[in-house]
């Protein structure tokens, strides 16, 4: 009959779990079956072996693999600012069997690209090598509009990957130092007690009493040799003899020389000598046998010395030597992987019979360590930052965003010269205007977005990184340039230069007057009014930002940025035609969208007004009393009917200083050219001689009484 259990029982077999859980009972944080996309084969998981936090995959008590999250391992902050969780396998030969993602919070694939796409560029690691260099474009087709994402993806895969694979013996550490080299340059010579004292030849001296007293507590204990405790059991001296200064003072320059030729690449040479009543090799070893006497360890690796790895040295060449009996060179090969630089121990096992057919034995380690002086230490290995290499493969666009930024930075210091030769300045603003769309939206994807702000504020808030923002060059350049032009002239240079979308709307807008489209021309108090719209949604957006950034980037769909720059117009219908209808309402009035929806301009404004220039000149005491030519002209209305500047509203397009300066167009510039052609003439008739020479050098003589724009 079954036994019922108690609903008391139940509870407290619940909680004694949960408790086991919180004392860190290893957990899989992923299923069986999760991992057999990749292990068809798989019937159960195990925790492996290793610091890093991967799963055995096993097929009965066959091992097929080893599976991971890469959050675990390689969290690399990707677009968000946060890391993409996949869930990674690998097989025994190295080879990626699956790259499943778990989950992310990259604002491109929540509204506009279809997640199945991003899944899709995940599966396409499967069957790689982790040690194979995967590039975007090359081996991995991209996702246009989402570089950064994919970018970070393959890094996060990859890397991870690798870690593991290398923890778990499957290939060689990326990661791990490069073994020291031998200074073959460096030698001095030595006596023997100078090598001594120096550590260069290291010395192990036991006695028979010392052995006695390790055999204590063993079956060998009453097996004592009886010899006096204090008589020498061993004196065992042991070197590293690729190094000049002892290989060639022990053994000599031909004997030296002759040791080096006979070692291949990777292979190094140990002299171990000895005196004393044990013997190192030990009477039982025959030729095709093993050292079983003698080991030499170095970190994990053990390595054990057969008859071919061994060299008998026939006489020591070196002055003061001791008379020793045993005098011998071991050979390490390469497949040990021994590093002259790292410490090493030679270990001596002494041997002691238990009975009449049982032996015990007690290891004795010499310990070695190579003088600096005969090394050269290579620099540990240090992985690279994802930000590094997308900055190396990104030069071309580097550079060219870099002669884009200097020319406009010309434009903005030597406006005032510039604006006097419209010929010059018009076409130069249009052909900038189509780089930005161009280049800077269409090519390079660098179009600014209030989403970059909000995941800003929220990086400054906690866990802020370098990384994440460094990964896209051209977005952090051009962030980097926009934040110190917010500082020197405001928030204009961007809105009215740098950005694609606004470029877009203003190069419609213009093809739209020469082709005669009638204006809308919002009257000043209500285009007053509108100004606040943007800075409702920024409000808005942020305090969205605050329960759920990823929500907040879901409601900045309100910028149609991703629709037509970022994806170039190739999204769902909906989206399509919110951003075709602003560009259309643009032909009819001027930067609508900007002046009155977009949230990365009030984004920029509000820090704008700690702006430290104000080079936009005005005629005191004309320009809006009574003058009203550059507020009607003004296409963004950023001039007041009084005629001052709003700096938070101004795109810097720098066309009422072209006003400014025309002497046919701007009253007190008129005034001015006026009073210069009268006063030119009344120099003319006075001398009598209107010859152009003349009326020019009265015109000079007559230009010093003339007011200057700021005394009018």
């Amino acid at each position: 009959m079954p036994t019922r259990r108690s609903p008391l029982s139940s509870l407290a077999q619940t909680w004694l779990f949960g408790l086991l859980m919180l004392l860190g009972l290893p957990a899989l944080a992923f299923e069986l079956s999760q991992v057999q996309a990749g292990f068809p084969d798989a019937t159960r998981l195990a925790d492996a072996e290793g610091e890093l936090p991967a799963t055995a995959v096993y097929a009965g008590e066959t091992l097929l693999g080893y599976a991971f999250e890469t959050q675990d391992i390689t969290p690399i902050p990707a677009y968000s600012g946060k890391p993409i969780n996949l869930l990674v396998g690998i097989d025994l030969e190295g080879r990626i069997t699956q790259a499943t993602i778990l989950g992310h919070e990259e604002p491109i694939m929540l509204v506009g690209i279809p997640e199945q796409r991003l899944v899709d560029y995940a599966d396409a690691h499967a069957t790689h090598h982790v040690n194979q260099r995967l590039r975007v474009g090359e081996n991995l087709d991209a996702i246009s509009g989402a570089t950064v994402t994919v970018v970070v993806l393959t890094e996060t895969v990859m890397r991870a990957a690798r870690r593991v694979a290398a923890e778990q013996g499957l290939i060689d550490d990326p990661l791990a130092t490069p073994p020291a080299e031998v200074r073959h340059d460096v030698f001095e010579p030595a006596a023997w007690e100078t090598l001594v004292g120096d550590g260069s030849v290291r010395r192990m001296h036991l006695t028979h009493g010392e052995i006695d007293e390790a055999f204590i507590g063993t079956a060998a204990e009453a097996y004592a040799s009886g010899a006096d405790p204090d008589s020498t059991f061993i004196d065992l001296y042991v070197t590293y003899l690729n190094a000049p200064t002892t290989g060639r003072n022990l053994l000599g320059d031909v004997v030296y020389e002759q040791m080096m030729e006979r070692l291949e690449e990777g292979e190094h040479a140990i002299g171990v000598m000895a005196r004393g009543d044990y013997s190192f090799k030990g009477s039982g070893y025959v030729r095709g046998g093993i050292f079983d006497r003698l080991e030499l360890s170095q970190g994990n690796t053990n390595v054990t010395f057969h008859d071919s790895d061994h060299r008998r040295i026939v006489r020591l060449a070196v002055d003061g030597a001791p008379a020793l009996t045993e005098r011998d060179i071991f050979v390490i090969r390469e497949n040990a992987r021994f590093d002259p630089g790292e410490p090493w121990e030679l270990g001596l096992l002494v041997r002691r019979a238990a009975g009449p057919l049982e032996t015990e034995f007690v290891r004795f380690n010499a310990h070695y360590s190579i003088p600096e002086a005969y090394i050269e230490r290579p620099e540990p290995l240090v992985e690279e930052a994802l930000w590094v290499q997308v900055w190396r493969d990104k030069t071309f666009q580097i550079v060219v965003l870099g002669v884009g930024l200097v020319v406009l930075t010309a434009v903005m210091l030597f406006q005032d010269v510039l604006v006097r030769y419209p010929r010059v300045f018009a076409p130069l603003r249009v052909g900038f205007l189509v780089y930005t769309v161009v280049f800077i939206g269409w090519y390079s994807l660098a179009q600014l977005s209030v989403v970059n702000i909000l995941t800003f504020v929220h990086s400054l808030m906690g866990g802020f990184s370098w990384e994440s923002f460094l990964i896209d060059p051209m977005m952090f350049i051009l962030w980097s340039f926009v934040a110190v032009t917010l500082l020197m002239w405001g928030r204009g240079v961007f809105c009215g230069w740098l950005c694609p979308f606004g470029a877009m709307q203003e190069l419609i807008n213009k093809a739209a007057r020469k082709l005669k489209v009638p204006q809308l021309e919002i009257p000043f108090a209500l285009h007053e009014r509108l100004w606040a719209i943007k800075y409702i949604i920024l409000l808005a957006l942020f305090a969205v930002s605050l329960h759920s950034l990823g929500q907040a980037e879901r409601y900045a769909e309100v910028e149609p940025f991703k629709t037509a720059v970022t994806m170039r117009f190739q999204r769902d219908w909906a989206f399509l035609l919110y951003a075709l209808g602003l560009l259309a309402i643009s032909a009819f009035t001027h930067k609508a969208y900007c002046r009155y929806v977009c949230p990365l301009g009030a984004g920029l404004a509000i820090p704008a007004r700690l702006r430290l220039f104000d080079w936009l000149k005005r005629h005191r005491g004309s320009c809006g009393t009574p003058c009203q030519i550059c507020a009607n002209e003004c296409e963004v209305q950023a001039i007041h009917p009084d005629g001052r500047i709003n700096a938070n509203e101004c795109h810097y397009c720098l066309d009422c200083q072209v006003t400014y300066h025309d002497d046919r167009r701007c009253p007190p510039m008129v005034k001015r050219r006026k009073r210069f052609e009268k006063a030119a003439r009344a120099s003319s008739g006075a001398s009598g001689d209107l010859s152009p020479a003349n009326a020019a050098q009265g015109s000079q003589a007559n230009l010093q009484r003339i007011p200057t724009l700021q005394e009018e």
